[in-house]
């Protein structure tokens, strides 16, 4: 059904390749476009915007350990860690 494309990417200009695997994937997950950027331009791009995150440290409400996060913690809900969140998701899926 599908084949692999040369796609040519929109920052560098480099040639990659947009594989079968891949397009399947796009199409389960529903996304129309093909992409723009390929591997190491899309992973710098998300580096980029990771590092202009501003990050709050607060106090995990599950285990009491120090926690950062990239959003201002509220009084009135509570904050977890990655590994407490992590837990916590995995036991609402059970």
């Amino acid at each position: 059904m599908f084949e692999d494309k040369t796609l040519t990417c929109k920052d560098c200009g480099n040639e990659f390749v947009f594989t079968a695997g891949e397009q399947e994937f796009y199409q389960a997950k529903g996304f129309e476009n093909e992409p723009q950027r390929c591997k190491p331009c899309r992973d710098a791009r998300k580096a980029q915007s990771r590092a202009n995150r501003e990050m709050h440290t607060t106090v995990c409400a599950a285990c009491g350990k120090e926690a950062k996060v990239p959003f201002e913690p509220r009084d009135d809900r509570p904050v977890y860690c990655s590994e407490c969140f992590a837990k916590m998701k995995e036991q609402q899926e059970a």
